[in-house]
């Protein structure tokens, strides 16, 4: 079974259950995804690795909302949010640790002969496709900058 039917399976059960944070969260999801692929020239259907994309993105949207709404002082919102991303997280693939990344980073630094900021698109290109889904792409940003830069 693919990621959207699970996440199909995943939204009948939350509606029998009545558990409105997971369907509506679910729901939502399913409308990102449902609107990813219809964009475009032609309609098709999405791999589970775009979809793993298409959650990744909306995780980072409820992360965001999430501090915004803390810093406004709305923390009920901010909960909600955060707690929408629980949701989203059970579907996606588990976070890489700050330690593996910088091992990742090193090693791809090591492969390129990367040096200075000039050398960060080399390095970005090469980590992107290991780390597509498990992480948080400012952060590799940020990790990477100070590998080169240190």
């Amino acid at each position: 079974m693919g990621l959207k039917e699970t996440l199909q399976s995943d939204l009948t059960e939350a509606i029998r259950s009545r558990d409105e944070m997971s369907s509506g969260t679910i729901r939502m999801v399913l409308s990102a995804i449902t609107n990813e692929e219809v964009s475009g020239k032609s309609a098709r259907v999405l791999t589970d690795a775009e979809i793993i994309t298409v959650l990744s993105r909306e995780a980072k949207k409820r992360r965001e909302a999430a501090e915004a709404f803390a810093e406004a002082g709305r923390a009920d919102r901010a909960t909600a949010e955060i707690e929408e991303g629980k949701v989203i997280a059970r579907y996606l693939p588990e976070q890489l640790s700050e330690a593996d990344l910088k091992r990742m980073i090193a090693d791809a630094i090591a492969e390129t002969g990367a040096t200075g900021p000039s050398g960060m698109g080399q390095v970005m290109k090469l980590i992107q496709p290991k780390i597509a889904g498990k992480a948080d792409g400012g952060l590799v940003s940020t990790l990477v900058k100070a590998a080169l830069n240190g």
